[in-house]
């Protein structure tokens, strides 16, 4: 039965792209405990952040090499068990060898989330559906959706079993991609030809419109990811809110409002104007950056965090139904390089900001020197040839 249901192929690209916002939220909701239990300094908790989507981005590179040699499925199941044991080793190694064994947990589930990103779009794209935009955008959804899920329900077993407990936690939300892994055994997938899955480089560096795409996913990774990684730090030692709450009120509703915002796209974007949607969206962004970096409010500084979210909601599925648009038969090669390209944008902005936090010793006001990427950002989307 499921050797012929691309339904639930769709469904467990859907999950696994739950499990890379595991992959990347799950960690930073625990940094203020890293910082009291292991010692960690603000220096070394950016590293963390630069580690991961480091190595996220140098999978992102090498993916397009090798992805096509051993298959879609072996990649999938390979994602999957280094997310899993990336989970479960953060529980246990830091026990033995303090900030290095944090590290090495993020060095593997990071693999495994880079992975994902390479392969779950073109297994979309690849699936017999009838409008490929709106199930590429319903599919970031649940990047977004599975943010929200991750912050909320482990905020509620931290206040429930208290925060001590973060290791059952980690445990608990391994299980979702050895679990998933297991449809990857069974569900159909359609691979690429070769001749389109390993594209044309020199091609694709001759095309102006990838350089301006590639930009364009940089900078949203950027705008996104310093907001996401920082929020939850942002909301207790820079705003003073108690962490329940400002995880809450942070990280978790800049996710819930990132999802809508890729939601509403998901379901009307044949009714809407993507680029005139993406540059009131880059606007809002911008505004948002200001009001983080120079409001006296908590509240306020904590709405602009979450409509942050829908500001850069639409930016990276934006970009991936342009490309696919607009570069043909880029194949496994042009995924490969724009989920380098936004990793690089996901790492860059939150270490420029962590540092400019360390550098101006004011966490507002290094959050709102990631203000540059939004910026950036809008002055591509204007550009004619978008």
């Amino acid at each position: 039965m499921l050797r012929n249901n691309y339904n639930m192929t769709m469904r467990a690209c859907f999950i696994g792209y739950i499990i890379q916002a595991i992959v990347n939220n799950f960690a930073p909701l625990l940094f203020v405990v890293f910082q009291s239990e292991y010692g960690i300094s603000l220096e070394k908790i950016t590293l963390l952040i630069t580690i991961n989507f480091g190595t996220q981005l140098l999978v992102d590179l090498l993916a397009g090499g090798f992805v096509d040699k051993i298959g879609y499925r072996s990649s999938m199941i390979i994602a999957h068990l280094c997310s899993g044991f990336g989970l479960v080793l953060l529980t246990c190694l830091p026990r033995y060898i303090n900030y290095y064994g944090i590290l090495i947990s993020v060095v593997l589930y990071a693999i495994g989330g880079g992975l994902l990103e390479v392969i779950v779009s073109p297994i979309v794209e690849n699936c017999p559906t009838d409008n490929k935009e709106m199930a590429m955008s319903l599919l970031h959804s649940f990047y977004s959706w599975g943010q929200v899920l991750v912050i909320l329900l482990s905020t509620i077993a931290f206040k429930v079993f208290s925060i001590e407990q973060w290791k059952i936690v980690a445990l608990l939300w391994s299980i979702v991609p050895f679990g998933n892994m297991v449809l990857f055994f069974f569900v159909p997938i359609n691979e690429m030809e070769k001749n389109e899955s390993s594209g044309n480089f020199k091609n694709l560096i001759k095309n102006e419109m990838f350089w301006l795409l590639l930009i364009m996913i940089t900078c949203a990774g950027a705008s996104e990811q310093t907001i996401s990684q920082w929020a939850s730090t942002f909301a207790v030692n820079g705003l003073h809110i108690d962490k329940t709450l400002g995880d809450l009120l942070g990280p978790m509703c800049f996710g819930l409002m990132m999802a809508i915002s890729r939601t509403i796209f998901g379901k009307y974007g044949d009714k809407l104007n993507l680029k005139r949607y993406m540059v009131y969206s880059a606007l809002l962004c911008v505004v948002c950056y200001i009001v983080i970096g120079f409001s006296s409010s908590a509240i306020a500084a904590l709405l602009a965090c979450a409509l942050c979210g829908f500001s850069v909601g639409i930016m990276w599925p934006g970009t991936f139904s342009i490309a696919g648009k607009s570069i043909k038969n880029g194949g496994t090669l042009m995924y490969s390089l724009f989920a380098f390209g936004g990793d690089i944008g996901c790492s860059l902005g939150p270490t420029v900001s962590g540092f400019m936090v360390g550098l101006l010793n004011n966490f507002q006001l290094g959050l709102f020197c990631g203000i540059v990427f939004p910026i950036v950002l809008l002055i591509m989307v204007l550009n004619r040839k978008i």
